[in-house]
């Protein structure tokens, strides 16, 4: 597996690793207790997401762990069915997961429309700052992100009570250290994550002085964090509650996985992901969470980018870093125990407050029309008002009527041609998110050096998924020496090269 590294790839891995690993520590716990579950949860995933799903990945460079996309819908998981129900909703989504790696369906969730995705991670990120608002002041989120969101007013009004009022500031010191040292660090620190520097700093504020407020409870040993399935593992996998939720939580993670890895594959000019692969690591670490008691994971764009602007070149630096955090929640239980919850809840209301991405709506709106637009709203509004699955489930709906104009003549035709020293690909017909594994297929398996030429001229439409996938294809290729042309381009395809 590392036959190809040197001293040099291996030095720039192992500092990359440190990195990934300051940055995962603070988030694995706070996305644990964001999802209603005991710290311990999240670094077991963030171990095994480290070692296993990097050893196995098929995106070289990206980094899996506890994700804040997933943690609304555990925190729904364990409310209602309680967290022995947790396990085997993982065993399932995670073999469900191999499967469709196997059966080499990982490509068509990048036909995913980006504003049902963008409108998810907003919805989830609404979630997750009116829930954490509430952990600021040492108190618990309520059952529903509009109960959590009524309540908000309460919690200002009750400030007058001490306790409240000193993890409330042991929150905002978070907030502001973590943000302030973004702004302002050194350029020779600009490796040192904001949100150690905010966790730090409010657990030292908080040890000094002595305060009352509440602190993460992590148990003496890491093993003993494990909880191996019940007795009846069986009867729960056939139970259909169980089964739903398994579907949901595999179809939801695999696409911000895959999605996360395709940001990825724009942030550098290594070997390109293996959907099919990451899908079915994906699909084995999903598994191994289950059987441990842990949290589900994903692939997450916050490590996978530390990562990547860290230096990092092969997947050791991602399986490093979950050797590192295994060493330090087996020798350091003791450290962990000084953090306050309020630190961590300070953390995760940045983090959702940065997955409402309004540059990327106003994107959408410029580019292509109200539409995108109108499904990122009713999205994120769904996902805030009734829960996860439904919200994706309108927002793929409503992507539909994109297709109502061309739905007699759907189909797309791809024709290869040498001209000269050129690279030419004729399409013809309808480009729509139904075609985009075809498209994106033919796209990457491109020579990577030399002039490709896109004849459009007789390409009827493109919706704004396919879209999106081109222009990201012809940035990247552009971005790495290589030349596109595009002849025959009107309208939105004369904008993909602009």
């Amino acid at each position: 597996m590392f036959k190809s590294l040197s001293g040099g790839v291996i030095g720039r891995d192992f500092t990359a690793s440190i990195v990934v690993f300051l940055v995962a520590m603070p988030l694995c716990m706070g996305i644990a207790i964001a999802s209603g579950v005991p710290p311990e949860k999240g670094l077991i995933t963030g171990i095994i997401g480290g070692i296993v799903v990097g050893m196995l990945a098929g995106s070289p460079l990206q980094v899996s762990g506890p994700a804040a996309g997933l943690a609304v819908i555990v925190f729904e998981i364990v409310r209602e069915q309680g967290l022995s129900a947790l396990g085997p909703i993982l065993i399932l989504a995670g073999a469900i997961q191999v499967v469709a790696g196997l059966c080499r369906v990982g490509g068509w969730f990048r036909a995913i429309s980006p504003a049902v995705v963008h409108g998810m991670l907003a919805g989830i990120g609404v979630l997750i700052v009116v829930g954490q608002f509430h952990v600021l002041f040492d108190d618990k989120p309520l059952s529903s992100g509009l109960h959590n969101l009524i309540a908000m007013p309460g919690q200002i009004f009750g400030l007058t009570n001490a306790d409240a009022a000193t993890a409330f500031t042991v929150g905002l010191i978070t907030i502001f250290s973590m943000l302030g040292w973004e702004k302002f660090r050194p350029a020779s620190m600009k490796q040192v994550p904001g949100a150690l520097v905010g966790v730090v700093a409010a657990t030292l504020v908080a040890f000094i002085l002595g305060l009352p407020v509440a602190r993460v409870a992590v148990p003496e040993s890491i093993v003993a964090a494990i909880s191996l399935p019940e007795q009846g593992l069986l009867a729960q996998l056939v139970n259909p509650a169980i089964f739903t939720t398994a579907i949901a939580i595999a179809f939801i993670a695999s696409a911000e996985t895959l999605l996360s890895a395709a940001a990825v594959d724009r942030m550098h000019d290594g070997v390109r992901t293996n959907y099919n692969r990451e899908l079915s690591a994906q699909g084995v670490g999903n598994l191994l969470c289950g059987f441990a008691g842990a949290l589900p994971m994903t692939g997450v764009i916050v490590r996978s980018s530390a990562n990547v602007q860290a230096g990092a070149t092969t997947r050791l630096s991602a399986i490093l870093h979950g050797v590192w955090i295994l060493g330090f929640v087996a020798l350091l239980p003791w450290l962990l125990r000084e953090i306050p919850m309020a630190a961590l809840a300070g953390i995760l209301v940045v983090t959702g407050f940065r997955l409402v991405s309004v540059a990327h709506v106003r994107h959408l709106l410029h580019r292509y029309g109200p539409l995108p637009a109108i499904v990122w709203a009713a999205t994120l509004i769904c996902v805030v008002t009734t829960d996860l699955l439904t919200g994706v489930l309108v927002g793929i709906g409503l992507s539909l009527i994109e297709l109502v104009p061309h739905f007699s003549r759907l189909r797309l035709k791809l024709v290869d041609k040498i001209r000269g020293d050129a690279h030419e690909v004729d399409l013809s017909g309808t480009a729509t998110f139904l075609t985009l594994p075809k498209l994106s297929a033919k796209l990457e398996e491109l020579p990577a050096s030399g002039l490709v030429i896109l004849n459009v001229e007789r390409l009827r439409h493109i919706d704004h998924t396919c879209a999106e996938m081109v222009r990201e294809w012809v940035e990247r290729r552009r971005s790495s020496g290589a030349s596109v042309e595009l002849f025959g381009a009107t309208g939105r395809m004369r904008e993909l090269v602009a």
